[in-house]
């Protein structure tokens, strides 16, 4: 299937004291840009999640977002400092009775000053913690890839269409090559007899300049060419898989044969069918950015 690069995942547990949580989302660009946020304790992760990620994601600029409380070792984690809370109080208390002023000691005003009540690092189970955050990352990258298959799906139907419409500009070019030398033809021979009268028209001469006219004009090569692309990009699109990179080399080849085709056209038609297929080449190009 075609994916886009655009995406969204999310993914929470809670389990007992453990709550962990897994959100991505992701832009274009033109290489896997990995951006991982995750609590400072837990960075020891970092590598399992980026293998993790890299299984999933070929291209894009992707947001990474990891939170994991545990509710019991958080409570753990606090320690009170007894002995120094004693010694503040000793030394409020002199304070008070040297410069006669009233004081308003309490718990949580004790409580405030450095280091009585203060944070400690609660050694915590590596292994334990992936088990949690493992399931929930992998759930956050389905989620996050079948928004992203939506999304390719919508841009693989929208592409094929606008190829569609390529290959018909292609047919009319193709076409109209035929008619354009008769016409042309015609012209000549008109002219000539208007300049020669009754004299025999010379149709080696007719010959010859009909051959430098179709071969100026001719655009067997671009055509042929471009159906190829045409066809060939319609292929991917129905495969499936990383083919973004792929179809922009195609887009751009396509380019090249349509920026030809409009520098040998004389004709109205042929322009215009062209010009359309230049503005329709434009168009894939465009989209074609948001594949991976």
């Amino acid at each position: 299937m075609i994916r886009s690069m655009t995406g969204f995942g999310r993914s929470e547990i809670t389990e007992g004291s453990i709550k962990a949580t897994v959100e991505l989302k992701s832009v274009n660009h033109r290489y896997l840009d990995l951006n991982i946020r995750i609590p400072r304790r837990l960075n020891y992760l970092e590598a399992s999640v980026r293998a993790a990620v890299k299984k999933n994601v070929i291209r894009g600029k992707l947001d990474l977002y990891i939170s994991y409380e545990n509710a019991e070792n958080a409570a753990l984690g606090l320690k009170y400092n007894r002995e120094l809370a004693e010694v503040y109080v000793k030394y409020l208390r002199e304070m008070e009775e040297e410069f006669g002023i009233k004081g308003d000691m309490s718990a949580i005003s004790l409580a405030r000053l450095p280091e009585v009540i203060s944070m400690e690092e609660v050694n915590e189970d590596q292994d334990e913690i992936w088990k949690h955050i493992e399931p929930v990352l992998l759930d956050a990258l389905a989620q996050f890839n079948n928004s992203r298959a939506r999304e390719g799906e919508a841009l693989r139907n929208d592409l094929i269409g606008k190829l569609d419409e390529m290959a018909w500009n292609v047919k009319i070019i193709k076409e109209r090559y035929p008619e354009i030398l008769a016409e042309y033809e015609k012209k000549i021979r008109e002219k000539l007899s208007e300049i020669l009268a009754d004299n025999t028209i010379d149709e080696s001469r007719i010959a010859s300049e009909m051959v430098i006219f179709a071969d100026r004009l001719c655009t067997d090569e671009e055509i042929v060419r471009l159906s190829n692309h045409i066809t060939t990009m319609k292929d991917l699109l129905i495969k499936g898989g990383e083919a973004g990179k792929q179809l922009d080399f195609i887009a751009q080849e396509m380019n090249r044969e349509a920026n030809t085709i409009l520098s040998k056209s004389n004709d109205m038609r042929t322009s215009g069918a062209g010009i359309a297929l230049k503005t329709g080449i434009e168009k894939i190009r465009e989209q074609i950015q948001n594949i991976e």
